[in-house]
């Protein structure tokens, strides 16, 4: 509809915009609608010198039509991500009013994922990404980050375009042991208007979080001359260790890295030898078998079931 139908091209028309001689109202004030959804708002005229009204649009515009006081405005499908539909009220005394209907076109995400997260160690910090895959309008997004029946944090974005994008939100965490077997996950929300009208969270994967203790091997042993000391460990692990020096008593392997550790302690004297199996239990355990094998020390076997006991429960079985 070509603009000419809101002003007239006579010098004897005034427009307003908040002006008292055509008064209306739109209802509903504001519009949230989804993207290919229908639309429909109504205008009414609160005057009695109304002389007709219409609806100014790219898509549903109604032409002027005179000697009524509601006029409806209706989308079937709609198909743009920006839309600003406008009504317009002449009276008889030649004033002509204007007031624009905000519409909001929502997408919800195609999906909503985390991801790098891992094992993690005790005390360490590490990040968690949610991935949010298309959705619109960004400025109205918000990322809420869950752990438990906790809230973590939330992440709203500055983004002006209108249509579909992706987001990412970053999060970064302290491991601590309580949270070993804990679930996190996150949500992304479109707050709009009315809130108790819109549209349901997009939630991720729930995911436990596994947290890992440090787990110091000690193989220090008293002779003279001082002896030293030689590592052998699980199959899977001689990679990574190889670039380690392992001339040392004390040992802290990754708990991810269960199986035999070997250590030697040799001397001018002779040789003592001792093993440490490491197995994966239950959540929140881990079993540690520490066994002593030397002509002249006793045989002891140790089961070190609680991850937060375990590092000192192995000293002092070494010191004894």
């Amino acid at each position: 509809h070509p603009i000419c139908n809101i002003v007239h091209a006579s010098i004897l028309v005034r427009l307003s915009l908040s002006g008292t001689s055509c008064p209306f109202d739109i209802t509903p004030p504001r519009v949230v609608v989804r993207f290919g959804d229908s639309l429909s708002a109504n205008c009414t005229s609160l005057s009695n010198h109304t002389d007709g009204m219409g609806w100014e649009s790219p898509f549903g515009g109604v032409d002027f039509t005179q000697g009524v006081s509601s006029l409806l405005f209706k989308i079937d499908s709609v198909p743009v991500w920006e839309l600003e539909p406008m009504c317009y009220v002449n009276s008889r005394d030649g004033d002509q009013c204007v007031k624009s209907l905000p519409v909001t076109v929502y997408k919800m995400p195609d999906s909503v994922s985390l991801k790098n997260l891992r094992t993690v160690e005790e005390g360490r910090q590490f990040v968690i990404q949610c991935d949010v895959v298309n959705v619109a309008p960004a400025r109205n997004l918000s990322v809420v980050w869950h752990k438990g029946n906790k809230i973590l944090s939330s992440q709203t974005f500055e983004e002006s375009s209108p249509s579909p994008v992706s987001k990412s939100s970053v999060i970064t965490l302290t491991a601590h042991r309580d949270d070993d077997g804990a679930e996190i996950w996150c949500e992304a929300k479109l707050n709009l208007w009315p809130e108790e009208q819109g549209p349901p969270p997009v939630r991720s994967e729930n995911l436990e979080m596994t947290v890992g203790s440090k787990i110091s091997l000690n193989c220090t042993a008293k002779g003279n001359p001082v002896p030293s000391y030689h590592w052998q460990f699980p199959n899977f692990t001689q990679v990574w260790y190889r670039s380690h020096d392992v001339n040392h008593p004390i040992l802290t392997p990754s708990s991810k890295f269960p199986g035999v550790y070997i250590c030697t302690a040799s001397n001018s004297q002779g040789t003592a030898t001792k093993y440490f199996i490491i197995t994966k239990a239950p959540r929140k355990f881990l079993a540690v078998l520490c066994l002593f094998k030397s002509l002249f020390w006793d045989l002891r076997l140790i089961l070190c079931k609680k991850l937060s006991h375990l590092s000192q429960e192995i000293k002092q079985s070494s010191q004894q």
